[in-house]
């Protein structure tokens, strides 16, 4: 059974015949789709920044993958850590707000409600900041605004 638009995949699962260079330690995959990466981005960049700046500062240096391999598994190594952190210590609050954003278009704006709890948890769980990149120091972030009442 073929899936539909793509005539040369048959649903079975794929594997890539090509094995990393032995010189590279194993990495899991995230293994989670994009409400779940979506929810927590903004922590996941704040906590593993360093290691983002160095995968994209390699990248930059050269134009062939295999150079970034290491620093590519570290991210991902980071990223898988964050979440079982965040899954850990407030997973009703992230489950809430990743489902309300897979409903909702991917929209943060229309899961701000499941937001707030969640960004409480992380904050008084781990410290945590959440900074949104580009937003104005001069005001509030998003996230920290008290919502108009109608």
């Amino acid at each position: 059974m073929a899936i539909p638009g793509y005539s040369n995949f048959k649903g079975e699962e794929w594997i890539d015949p090509t094995p990393p260079p032995k010189d590279l330690p194993p990495v899991d995959e995230v293994g989670c789709t994009g409400a779940p990466l979506k929810s927590a981005s903004f922590f996941i960049g704040s906590q593993c920044k360093e290691y983002n700046e160095d995968f994209m500062l390699c990248k930059n240096e050269t134009r062939d993958p295999k150079h970034c391999l290491k620093e590519g598994r570290k991210v991902t190594r980071c990223t898988v850590d964050a979440l079982q952190k965040i899954q850990a210590q407030c997973a009703d609050e992230f489950r809430a707000h990743w489902q309300c954003l897979d409903i909702k278009n991917q929209e943060y704006g229309r899961c701000r409600e499941q937001e707030k709890p969640l960004n409480s948890c992380l904050f008084t769980a781990f410290g945590w900041k959440k900074d949104i990149p580009d937003a104005p120091t001069n005001k509030p972030q998003i996230h920290e605004r008290i919502p108009l009442t109608r």
